[in-house]
């Protein structure tokens, strides 16, 4: 490179060439580093401008490599070698993917080494014309078959690496295109196939309400990189929905990348799949994918876990309740539960609770091992574990913490329940008897995912009213006792109910409030009813639908007056379903203004704890 570090022309090689075949860890200088407005849940990210010399490309790193940024080892002048790649071409700009990269600390900062041009704004189809050429003929000349020179890709899967690893090699893809790794994926890419086994599959879920309905299943997809959530809507569930079958293996192209929704999902990846009309999936007939990565925690260190905490558990089957059916009490839905007791070698005993299906065809017998992924820790009753939409279990695995758990059961722990040691004693955060709802930071409720299970979520919050939609704000209800439902005017003076199917003449309004609240970790959407209206407008809905007829000013100040005020919110979370986008909502059950005595004696109590 004589007295110039850079690999000169290699950004071009490295967009004329197919992928893989460009030049290896050439050196490179950085021209600019640019951090990337993130999205909710996104992870921090870096667009930087390289250069070799004679052209100068926009670039993404890998999120591993944001230290050497946040360290200064990386910065502008900088020279580094791009250990692993990809070049892509995103709406007529070419971007390269540089998920390895290392610094040449060979080479000191300096000022920008010559006069780049753009690589954006330069023809290469000529530069790739002569490569194809030169192949052609290198490959005519020295092989007896004629075989043809390699094809750049257009329409098929991309091959190389996405953020975080290297470019991988070619894993026997049916379609002749090499395989992402899962820990690569992002939405940066989109010509990408992954081999991977279906760990986790969930049954069809179904809603129907007045704004819409459908269907949808999940999938757990599992490779040696990592795991990522995908997830098929509507058609897409009739004709995926058989095909993906768990502990099989498939290629899997064409989805489209979104930012994960951790609230609905304990998948560890910062992204997840849509399944569309247009994904492509393939059996693998490749057994050396692994089955499932575990973090197991023993049963004695539940003590330790937070409660609504989402844990990976290896025990021993003790004891099979069985199948209890009940009605709900809010919902009315007819469910179905069953209770396993699961023991291990630190002599604990919990109880697990298996929910809908499969508690019916639970065929895991007393005696054996069981590894779950994914269970939700409880504090009802000491520390409990739960089986909710998102976990998984396997009976006897093949792994050497099994055969170790189950040879200590043989030799020491097939004795009686009684003799085991429990989280009864442990009493909730609350630290009350009966129904007590734990005080939640805005913060702690998404990252505990409160309200992804198939059973509301319920908690308190302390928090300020920040905002109040103006806007239907409340409704016209039956004055019959006990209705409340939505009357429609029938003339100027009577309101038909249709579920009464009688005339009032006149109707009560009721509120049915949206309003933002925060507090000093984050901010959130609350829905509330007329109770809840009333203690927070401080008069009824009529009165304000009347202030809103006659009085603008008087109307507007009423919102005015109720922002700002600081309650304790108790609230319901659970899942709803629109538009084929999955959320969580969060219904306001009660509210009650701060008890200011109660509030300093608990920070009389925090502060306590901190010896001051």
């Amino acid at each position: 490179m004589g007295d110039i570090p850079c690999s000169i022309n290699c950004l071009l090689d490295i967009f004329v060439k197919p992928i893989g075949q460009g030049p290896k860890d050439p050196v490179v200088q950085c021209l600019q580093i640019k951090p990337i407005p993130a999205q909710d849940h996104a992870p921090e990210r870096f667009r930087i401008v390289l250069s070799d010399t004679r052209y100068f490309v926009q670039a993404m790193i890998a999120t591993q490599a944001n230290n050497l940024i946040h360290s200064g080892e990386l910065q502008r002048g900088t020279f580094l070698r791009l250990n692993s790649y990809n070049p892509q071409k995103v709406k007529d700009r070419r971007i390269l993917i540089v998920t390895e990269l290392s610094i040449a600390r060979e080479f000191p900062l300096q000022e920008k080494i010559g006069n780049p041009t753009a690589l954006d704004t330069f023809d290469i189809s000529g530069h790739v014309a002569a490569y194809e050429s030169s192949v052609a003929a290198a490959t005519t000349a020295t092989s007896f078959y004629g075989e043809q020179p390699p094809k750049r890709p257009t329409a098929a899967p991309a091959r190389g690496g996405g953020f975080g690893g290297g470019a991988p090699a070619a894993r026997g893809n049916p379609s002749g295109v090499n395989v992402y790794p899962i820990g690569d994926i992002s939405p940066y890419q989109n010509k990408w196939t992954i081999k991977a086994r279906v760990v986790n599959k969930s049954e069809v879920k179904t809603w129907h309400n007045s704004k819409s309905e459908g269907k949808l299943f999940n999938v757990t997809l599992l490779d040696e990189t990592g795991e990522i959530r995908a997830t098929a809507f509507g058609q897409e569930v009739d004709t995926f929905y058989e095909v993906l079958q768990e502990q099989h293996v498939y290629y899997i192209s064409k989805c489209r990348v979104n930012i994960a929704k951790k609230q609905f999902s304990n998948v560890k990846n910062d992204y997840e799949l849509m399944i569309g009309r247009d994904t492509v999936i393939e059996l693998c007939n490749d057994d050396s994918v692994p089955k499932m990565n575990y973090n197991f925690i023993r049963l004695a260190d539940l003590s330790s876990v937070e409660k609504d905490a989402v844990v990976d558990i290896l025990g021993v089957v003790k004891e099979v309740g069985e199948v209890e059916d009940f009605v709900a009490k809010t919902s009315q839905k007819q469910l179905s539960k069953r209770e396993i007791s699961l023991v291990d070698e630190s002599d604990t005993m919990v109880r697990c609770t298996v929910w809908g299906q499969q508690a019916k065809t639970w065929e895991i017998g007393p005696g054996s091992v069981a590894a779950f992924k994914g269970l939700k820790v409880s504090d009802f009753g000491g520390r409990t574990l739960s089986v909710n939409f998102s976990s998984t279990f396997m009976a006897n695995p093949d792994l050497d913490e099994a055969h170790a758990l189950k040879g200590w059961y043989d030799g020491q722990g097939n004795r009686d329940l009684s003799t085991f040691k429990t989280h009864a004693g442990l009493s909730s955060a609350t630290g009350t008897s009966g129904r007590q709802d734990p005080i939640k930071t805005i913060a702690q409720v998404r990252e505990e995912n409160l309200g992804m299970n198939d059973q509301p979520d319920y908690f308190t919050t302390k928090a300020t009213i920040a905002y109040i939609k103006h806007d239907n704000v409340s409704y016209p209800a039956c004055l019959t006792e006990g209705c409340n439902k939505k009357v429609v005017k029938y003339d100027d003076q009577s309101w038909r109910c249709e579920k009464c199917n009688v005339t009032h003449p006149k109707a009560q309004y009721r509120y049915i409030m949206t309003l933002s609240i925060n507090d000093a970790t984050g901010q959130a959407w609350l829905n509330c009813f007329d109770e809840v209206g009333r203690l927070i407008m401080g008069m009824s809905a009529d009165e304000l639908e009347e202030l809103r007829e006659n009085n603008t000013a008087a109307h507007e100040k009423a919102f005015s007056d109720a922002m700002g005020q600081t309650f304790l919110f108790r609230c319901k979370a659970r899942q709803d379903t629109y538009n084929d986008t999955v959320r969580v909502r969060y219904q306001v059950m009660s509210t009650n203004e701060l008890n200011f005595a109660v509030e300093a004696a608990k920070l009389v109590e925090q502060i306590q704890l901190y010896s001051i």
